[in-house]
């Protein structure tokens, strides 16, 4: 389109917005409210919105640095020629569950912003055999392993105790609290004082904790014991 570009004279007090996002037409121009300030959108945002590919730049720039962008910081990282344009964009992010924001404005991340691994199929340990990638779903790790987030927390094993069960020094081993133990569970529990992970056994009243190694002699509470949590998942990195 030729011509000069459209000008306005906003005469409508701003203040008198108190949504925290409003939109009206002046002059033939669309302005966004946003926090109670005024963007002018020019109309170059794109037709079709690219929505996994903001949700991957959006995962990226929080997995860096443990926030979402602000609006400044989030027209760089999209390319956007100015603030009007990721304020029209906002409530559609919004909208699908990629963002979420607080009474202030801020914006605040979602279950979206976890990394997500393709699940492409089931493999034989035993005996390979060819293969085809077949995605089957998405799977985030944080959301498989860990049940409660509000109530688990990672422990680093050191020592051999329950090398037999698999858990070696170095793996990180994922607890919730709160969970009654059933005999057979792996917990971590504090013992006359001292904390150690062990298989959990309960015959009648008697508590017993077995290692999952044949050099440890099995653990009876002499005068207390105190449960840290139930070892809900065992994690280890080749490289």
């Amino acid at each position: 389109m030729g011509g000069k570009p459209a000008t306005c004279s906003l005469r409508r007090p701003l203040a008198s917005l108190r949504s925290a996002e409003r939109t009206y037409e002046a002059n033939g121009i669309r302005v966004f409210l946003v926090n109670g300030r005024s963007s002018v959108y020019n109309g170059r945002m794109p037709k079709k919105i690219n929505y996994p590919r903001i949700l991957s730049k959006l995962r990226t720039f929080y997995f860096k640095r443990k926030r979402l962008p602000s609006f400044s910081e989030l027209q760089q990282l999209l390319g956007y020629r100015s603030k009007g344009g990721i304020s029209v964009l906002i409530p559609r992010l919004l909208e699908r569950g990629i963002v979420a924001r607080d009474t202030k404005g801020k914006l605040l991340p979602t279950s979206a912003m976890k990394r997500s691994a393709k699940l492409l199929g089931t493999v034989q340990a035993g005996f390979p055999s060819p293969a085809e990638e077949e995605l089957i779903d998405t799977l985030s790790l944080d959301e498989f392993l860990i049940k409660k987030p509000e109530a688990s927390y990672l422990v680093k094993v050191t020592g051999d105790s329950m090398i037999g069960a698999g858990i070696r020094p170095g793996d990180l081993v994922i607890v919730e609290r709160g969970r009654d133990p059933k005999s057979g569970d792996i917990v971590i529990a504090q013992v006359d004082g001292e904390w150690t992970m062990k298989y959990f056994e309960k015959r009648g009243s008697r508590v017993i904790l077995r290692a999952a190694n044949q050099k440890y002699p099995p653990i009876q509470p002499k005068e207390e014991m105190v449960l840290g949590g139930v070892v809900m998942a065992n994690v280890r990195k080749y490289h």
